[in-house]
């Protein structure tokens, strides 16, 4: 909105569909909610008990700056037991979520200018957090025939002398593909051979169906230009609790702190408490949560390939289905509106995640089989999908 009171900055409206999606909710009584990734499960109950108790013994004050020395031991412990990686106390921060964590990472270490590649789909906010800290965005496209997987080969005909940094997202935010192996060995080698970073969003970790999650930084030669990012909110159905964590070498750290003073200074103490709860309890509170999550993919999946007109790839991870609708003829923005709007489903169209997304939608599957039932029934019933 353009007006004097407001920077000039956000004069051009930068709202987009995945950020106005809340204002639909309240559309139709009826309406079931495919739109967001919020977990529709509520926290552990035993980790929510734990956090409260550490409330009344007194763990509502500032923390350490870098976050609580107890949680950010136990992230080191549980790198070393689960991948066999070791990091350093100093080389950990705790954030207040893995969105501030992408916009602290990003504030300090790019100039302005410098180039940031973001491979499409890609999770909406990248473009502006970019924009934000004064670089600029670099799309990679990737494609449904090669599995959303990063192309290298197209990859390096992106990297200019002003690319400081390539972001990657496996499990993936929208398409729910995960890297292969050979694909994050490709990017690690491009990322040697040009001097870039790596920003690994590592946000969906517990939810990689297709084979065991792979942390890029654990790859030969990556551990001292990779930065990680993750986060507690979906690996344990905590999003209210806004917690995350970075691990990257100690002087980006040490210049993250010195950011964050002028921001948050430090992430929630009985947030911080309960993440240190819900890593030890990870065990016992995960694997029916994400198996879950898992059946109600494979669910939604054997009803899409039912559906004419709409297809979609085997599930591989996520929380999230990235629908071929091209078959119906329309846009991504018509078929979510006409699902909405006959159906009472609410989707996202697949152009909120860049311009390659187009002829897609995305079902986030945070509602209970019952009323994935209920949508799908909905939503076969519907003219654009019939034969």
């Amino acid at each position: 909105m353009k007006h004097r009171f407001v920077s000039k900055r956000y004069w051009n409206d930068i709202s987009t569909p995945m950020g106005e999606s809340g204002d639909l909710t309240r559309k139709y009584e009826d309406l079931i909610n495919f739109s967001l990734g919020d977990p529709d499960l509520t926290t552990d109950e035993r980790i929510i008990n734990a956090a409260f108790e550490d409330a009344k013994r007194g763990h509502t004050h500032y923390t350490d700056f870098l976050g609580e020395l107890e949680l950010r031991e136990e992230i080191c412990k549980y790198y070393r037991n689960e991948y066999d990686y070791g990091v350093k106390i100093e080389e950990c921060m705790i954030t207040t979520s893995g969105c501030h964590a992408m916009w602290l990472v990003l504030e300090s270490i790019l100039d302005d200018g410098d180039e940031v590649i973001i491979h499409e789909p890609y999770f909406t906010p990248y473009p502006q957090q970019i924009k934000l800290t004064r670089g600029k965005a670099v799309v990679l496209e990737t494609y449904e025939e090669d599995e959303f997987q990063v192309d290298t080969e197209r990859l390096k005909k992106l990297i200019t002398n002003r690319t400081k940094a390539i972001i990657i997202n496996t499990p993936n935010n929208p398409t729910g593909t995960c890297f292969s192996r050979e694909t994050l060995e490709a990017i690690a080698e491009v990322a040697i051979e040009n001097d870039i970073i790596v920003i690994a969003d590592d946000i969906y970790t517990a939810f990689s169906y297709a084979s065991p999650f792979i942390p890029i930084t654990t790859l030969k030669g990556m551990r001292e230009r990779t930065i990680t990012i993750s986060s507690f909110s979906k690996d344990y159905c905590m999003t209210g609790w806004r917690i995350g964590y970075v691990l990257a070498p100690s002087y980006i750290i040490k210049t993250m702190k010195d950011v964050n003073e002028n921001n948050v200074f430090t992430a929630p103490s009985i947030s911080q408490r309960a993440a240190l709860h819900a890593i030890r309890m990870r065990d016992e509170v995960q694997p029916p949560m994400v198996e879950e999550y898992k059946k109600r993919t494979f669910y939604a999946y054997e009803r899409i390939k039912c559906i004419p007109n709409m297809s979609v790839l085997p599930p591989r991870g996520s929380l999230y289905l990235f629908v071929n609708i091209k078959k119906t003829g329309l846009t991504s923005m018509e078929v979510a509106d006409r699902i909405l709007r006959d159906a009472h489903v609410l989707v996202l169209p697949g152009n909120a995640f860049g311009a390659s997304g187009e002829g897609y939608i995305r079902i986030a599957v945070t509602v209970g089989l019952r009323q994935l039932k209920e949508a799908f029934d909905r939503i076969e019933k519907m003219d654009i999908f019939q034969n």
